[in-house]
């Protein structure tokens, strides 16, 4: 017979896997029911937001968003917060504050605070944490508390087809060029030029593509090979499982110890 404690042990572990079971399920239905989309845009009016783009549920501060354009193709990641102005409920005007191109990226806890214009160009990818700001505090005045002095603004454009890293910071004045590369924790202000990395606070370029010679300095990584222009998603999908098997192969032999020579194999 078993005993009491095997019971009530057992029943204990069967409710906390059932409650486990429904509190995933009920947050993963929250998600699909609170994402944002062009089709179901719940309460957040954007002056326009495309097909196919989406912000996942829980989203972070939104507001200003009659002033706050949205391409198609976009992802929006949890947690993302995306401002016009400086506080909600104020009519800035009639032209466009913040505007993100076709099939941007914006990673999770990501912030783009847009007092003054904010352009992000399209196939830009942001990481996680990622902050933006057109605004920062001014400290003219010694006697006068930091937050209570009136902030400095200018507009901020990030071209099309960069990358910034995790963490990366872009400040108020900052014009970065196309297809640049934000090192992870940098921190950009000024004008960055076309094709190029920056790393670093303040950031600075590290290395810059040049039509004569290339990368300088030279990468030191391959270049990757380029997906073939025919390519279908289903083989593409298989290669990527191919590629895993191949790299779990030496690892499952190595940890699978060698059988003598001349060992008997019943």
């Amino acid at each position: 017979m078993p005993k009491n404690g095997n019971v009530f042990s057992s029943l204990t572990a069967w409710r906390r896997r059932a409650v486990a079971h429904a509190i995933q399920g009920g947050w993963r239905w929250a998600q699909q029911a609170g994402a944002v989309t062009a089709e179901h845009p719940g309460k957040l009016r954007f002056r326009r937001l495309g097909n196919g783009t989406r912000l996942a549920f829980p989203q972070g501060t939104v507001f200003g968003e009659p002033w706050i354009e949205i391409g198609e193709c976009c992802i929006i990641a949890e947690q993302v917060t995306l401002t016009a102005g400086m506080l909600p409920g104020y009519d800035l005007g009639t032209e466009t504050v913040l505007t993100l191109g076709d099939g941007v990226v914006l990673g999770r806890g990501s912030h783009v605070i847009a007092d003054t214009t904010i352009t992000i160009g399209s196939d830009t990818y942001c990481g996680p944490y990622v902050y933006i700001t057109s605004t920062n505090h001014s400290y003219d005045d010694p006697h006068e508390p930091i937050g209570r002095q009136w902030p400095r603004s200018e507009p901020v454009s990030i071209g099309p087809g960069c990358w910034l890293g995790t963490g990366a910071v872009i400040l108020p004045g900052a014009r970065i060029g196309r297809n640049v590369v934000v090192a992870a924790g940098a921190v950009v202000r000024g004008e960055v030029p076309d094709h190029s990395v920056v790393a670093g606070a303040p950031a600075r370029v590290v290395r810059r593509w040049e039509p004569e010679r290339g990368w300088q300095p030279p990468l030191r990584t391959p270049a990757p090979k380029p997906i073939p222009d025919d390519a279908t998603p289903e083989q593409l999908a298989a290669l990527a499982v191919w590629e895993l098997a191949q790299e779990e192969t030496p690892a499952r032999a190595a940890a699978t110890p060698e059988e003598p020579a001349g060992a008997s194999t019943s």
